[in-house]
């Protein structure tokens, strides 16, 4: 017998949305919420044990201008290959035209969010050798856990990764030495409405093969 209330893990899992126009910009988070987030995020995963895993919690209104200001530098040209992108592929496809609209809006206001957490690892990828996706499995799932952690507790947040073209810009004002790697900017704040609901996604079905490639057939 499971230990666990699957309704309810289901429903944490399926509706983990990344939320952005329903931030709430104008409620503060208490750091002790989020410590509590991050509390649950450090029993997430890490080969060996090692716990490399480092968190940088930005609330600091001019600290937050300079993540933004990276984050704004860096989104202007991805999101014009992403227009150009649907206009070729799906000239109409409405969804898509939601998500960039979501996307621009928190471009616009990413300094106003309450809280912009920076999940950093001690070193980088190449301290794996031949093994750098080993590295990216020992580090990612506590983000994750960080965002569903956050969720459960009425957080909503987003994994953004915009800034990291200017890393080194923002982790001098951060205080973040060269030697560390960031791993992502996550938005995090209160959420207006809890009406998340899962996503539209192709069936487990086609897109699980068994044995080989395209092997649909159980």
């Amino acid at each position: 017998m499971s230990e666990f209330d699957l309704e309810q893990v289901d429903h944490l899992l399926s509706t983990t949305r990344a939320v952005r126009k329903r931030l709430d910009l104008e409620r503060d988070v208490p750091r002790e919420l989020l410590m509590d987030c991050i509390r649950i995020a450090t029993q997430a995963p890490a080969g060996g044990n090692y716990q490399k895993w480092r968190w940088v919690m930005v609330d600091d209104p001019d600290l937050k201008m300079v993540i933004a200001d990276a984050y704004r530098r860096s989104y202007a040209p991805y999101i014009e290959r992403q227009r150009s992108a649907v206009a070729d592929k799906a000239p109409d496809n409405s969804t898509l035209g939601k998500i960039m609209s979501s996307s621009d809006y928190l471009a616009e206001i990413l300094e106003q969010v309450p809280v912009l957490a920076i999940p950093c690892s001690l070193g980088s990828p190449a301290d794996a050798g031949p093994d750098p996706q080993g590295w990216w499995g020992s580090v990612l799932p506590a983000v994750w856990s960080y965002m569903l952690a956050a969720r459960a507790r009425g957080l909503g947040t987003a994994w953004t990764t915009l800034h990291l073209g200017y890393a080194d810009e923002v982790g001098e004002a951060l205080g973040i030495p060269s030697t560390i790697t960031q791993l992502a900017c996550v938005p995090t704040a209160y959420y207006t409405g809890d009406t998340f609901r899962p996503g539209k996604r192709r069936p487990a079905e086609e897109i699980t093969y068994w044995n080989q490639w395209k092997n649909t057939t159980v």
